[in-house]
C-alpha cells in the first residue's frame, strides 16, 4: 500500500479524519496478515516508510507508523505519505544461552545480581 492521506477535511472534524486514516492502516495490515503465507515461510513482515511526501519518506518499523501519524497531525501537517509493503519472511532461531534469554541475567535463586547475603 502506497498512499497519501490528507489529515484535514472541510466537511469533517480533524479527529475523525485522523481516526479514519489510522483505521485504514490497521485494516490493511489485518488483511495482509490473513493471507496465506507461501510454503517455506513463517509470517508476513512489513517494510514501512513514512513522511510528508513520497520523496522524503523515511523507513520505520510497523509499530511506529500509527504514532508517526499522530505526531504529524499534532504538528499540523496537511497530509502524510504511508507506504506499507508486505513480504513473507522466515523467523530467525533464538540463540541458545545468549544474553537475549531472560534467565541469563538471574542467578540460581532468581535474583538480579542482588547480593542479599548477610555476614555470619
Amino acid at each position: 500500500m502506497r498512499k497519501i492521506y490528507p489529515l484535514t477535511s472541510p466537511d469533517k472534524h480533524a479527529d475523525r479524519v485522523l481516526e479514519a486514516v489510522k483505521h485504514d492502516i490497521r485494516k490493511y495490515v489485518r488483511r495482509e496478515r490473513r493471507r496465506g503465507v507461501p510454503e517455506g515461510m513463517d509470517y508476513w513482515d512489513f517494510d514501512c516508510r513514512f513522511g510528508a511526501e513520497e520523496p522524503n519518506a523515511a523507513p520505520l518499523h510497523l509499530a511506529e507508523v500509527i504514532a508517526s501519524v499522530d505526531t504529524a497531525a499534532k504538528a499540523g501537517e496537511a497530509q502524510v505519505y504511508v507506504e506499507i509493503i508486505a513480504r513473507a519472511a522466515v523467523r530467525k532461531p533464538r540463540p541458545e544461552g545468549g544474553a537475549d534469554t531472560p534467565q541469563a541475567d538471574h542467578d540460581a535463586d532468581g535474583h538480579e545480581g542482588d547480593d542479599l547475603s548477610f555476614p555470619a
